[in-house]
């Protein structure tokens, strides 16, 4: 009778057939994610970067790589358009986009949680267990790599996205695939590529060295 009482319990609260696990817990996916990214020294990638402007009918297509490194350190270092920043100091954030406002660089004051400013790595995945609703959406496969696809949504209208859809890396929990929706308009999918968690990177690349003639704007 105990054993029959055991089977039908494990019958209850078994998946339903065809049901992956994963659907009924989003949040642990979520979790995990956190945690490997507060648990990394160091993450560097290639980025290919799509901004959708439906409003304009505009789309802004970038590239080049991307570093992290604790929790203050952060840069994204343009190919396309050539020399362009976005680099965090772990004092300052800097925004050099010569494209689109030649001739100065923005600086700004470091923000800090819940902003986070334009880290975005940290701004979707610290703690975002405790920050944001998540949905399991499917298991996928992107770069030949199998990836859990959850949807985040903010309990706080003090960051600048109303949702993310994140592609995680089913072995490593590391993003593969990030697509915020800033606004009614305005998408941005951020693609990774080349992973490398953990390992050096040189300390210039958290400093930005203003160019000859280029007027520096604070903000």
């Amino acid at each position: 009778m105990r054993l029959a009482r055991l089977a039908l319990t494990a019958a209850l609260t078994a998946p339903l057939p065809g049901t992956p696990v994963q659907a009924q817990d989003a949040a642990s996916i979520v979790r995990r994610a956190g945690v490997t990214f507060r648990s990394l020294t160091s993450l560097q990638a290639d980025f290919v970067q799509i901004i959708q402007d439906t409003g304009l009918g505009d789309t802004l297509r970038s590239k080049g790589r991307l570093y992290q490194a604790g929790p203050s350190a952060f840069a994204m270092r343009f190919d396309d358009p050539p020399d362009e920043a976005i680099v965090i100091d772990g004092k300052y954030v800097w925004l050099y986009t010569p494209s689109s406002t030649p001739g100065q660089v923005i600086r700004m004051r470091m923000e800090t949680d819940p902003v986070y400013g334009a880290n975005l790595l940290a701004k979707l995945l610290d703690r975002p267990a405790e920050r944001y609703r998540s949905t399991w959406i499917r298991a996928d496969t992107l770069g030949g790599r199998p990836v859990q696809v959850v949807a985040i949504v903010p309990g706080s209208e003090d960051l600048n996205f109303s949702k993310a859809v994140l592609w995680l890396d089913t072995e490593t929990a590391l993003p593969q695939r990030i697509e915020l929706t800033e606004s009614a308009s305005v998408r941005r999918i951020l693609t990774l590529a080349h992973l490398r968690p953990n390992t050096a990177i040189d300390k210039s690349v958290f400093e930005f060295k203003v160019p000859k003639g280029i007027r520096v704007v604070d903000q």
